[in-house]
């Protein structure tokens, strides 16, 4: 469980290779996350499965010490369920869920405005594993300590399921 379900291709762009500004604006080099877990989710604070955060939060605490990275990207792009400022997402954040993984900045992950992190996780070429569709918000895509996309989970997959534990614990 938790392993990779792709056969692997050599990618055309590494992961390590891309780069987002964080909710408080400052840049952020995905070189930095070389040899850690890394799952990545696009969030809302007005949406159906917005109590998720708590969920990804619990993650965070538990597994931060031993490699695991959350990073969250705010989406407007689903039902115009997140619709506020960098300095709104965060309050309501920390003010609602106590989230201290990484916020980023507030990205489209699909259409002509797809930020480059989501143009890697849905692009075959680009990531060597597969093409993906994000159809909602809170779908999150586990990379590995290489780099490698291995997961790409719809919505309603939330923290606590069991193949986000393994891959979490790094089993």
């Amino acid at each position: 469980r938790g392993k990779s379900n792709y056969t692997h291709m050599a990618p055309t762009a590494s992961f390590y290779g891309l780069q987002a500004q964080t909710l408080e604006g400052e840049p952020f080099d995905f070189d930095q996350l070389k040899g850690k877990r890394v799952m990545i989710v696009n969030t809302a604070s007005k949406c159906g499965f917005t109590p998720q955060y708590e969920g990804l939060e619990a993650l965070h605490q538990e597994f931060k010490e031993s490699g695991l990275v959350i990073l969250g990207f705010p989406c407007n792009d689903f039902g115009k369920q997140e619709p506020g400022t960098a300095d709104e997402i965060g309050a309501f954040c920390e003010r609602n869920y106590g989230v201290s993984f990484q916020m980023m900045e507030k990205v489209s992950v699909k259409g002509g405005e797809q930020h480059p992190v989501y143009q890697w996780l849905c692009t075959a070429a680009l990531n060597g594993a597969g093409d993906h569709t994000v159809r909602w918000n809170f779908h999150k895509f586990l990379i590995d300590e290489e780099g490698r996309l291995v997961s790409s989970l719809r919505s309603a997959v939330g923290p606590e399921d069991a193949d986000i534990r393994a891959f979490a614990s790094g089993k």
